[in-house]
């Protein structure tokens, strides 16, 4: 069920639904830089997924590297209102990295799906289909934002709404020189 991003009122959304917002920081940084070479303004986000209902918790789940050169990042979320969950970036014999939270975020979204009326999944990832289909299962409203181009068309079908966050780029976008996005 895809709405326009600009539409204000919207059937399943109401004052008074209660939202976590848990927001998959590696998908959303891949997608913005190598489609728009862009960072993602994720304090718009937030805002945009909570939608004037009650914000029970935004939750960002974060790669730490060695150089702990993300820090400002990790900070300026907090400054956000928005919560991390920090994970080490792990190195493999031969140099591959993995930086992976997909059970980490299903494992809280299904602990915290008690005290919360929707699930707002910040990602593209395919790999969430289970979870969504388990929270549906369960009563739950489950939405997702991302970019269009990198999410999986399946989550987009399976969801109660889609918000695409490629159709408002100067809102959910920031250029890496700390510039607005522009058209």
């Amino acid at each position: 069920m895809k709405q326009p991003l600009n539409k204000k009122s919207h059937p399943l959304k109401h004052p008074e639904q209660r939202v976590g917002v848990f927001i998959d920081v590696q998908n959303m940084y891949y997608s913005a830089k190598n489609l728009f070479g862009a960072k993602v303004n994720f304090g718009n986000i937030v805002k945009e997924a909570t939608a004037g209902r009650k914000l029970i918790r935004a939750i960002a789940y974060v790669v730490r590297t060695e150089t702990k050169e993300e820090q400002p990042f990790f900070d300026a979320l907090y400054n956000l209102g928005i919560e991390t969950k920090e994970r080490p970036l792990q190195i493999f014999y031969g140099g591959e990295k993995k930086a992976d939270w997909d059970v980490g975020i299903t494992v809280d979204a299904i602990r915290l799906s008690p005290s919360i009326d929707t699930v707002v999944l910040i990602s593209g990832d395919g790999d969430y289909l289970p979870l969504v289909d388990y929270l549906r299962n369960q009563g739950k409203q489950v939405e997702v934002m991302a970019f269009g181009d990198t999410t999986s068309s399946k989550l987009k079908e399976e969801v109660d709404d889609f918000i695409d966050l490629s159709e408002d780029k100067p809102k959910f976008l920031i250029l890496n020189n700390n510039k607005r996005y522009k058209k």
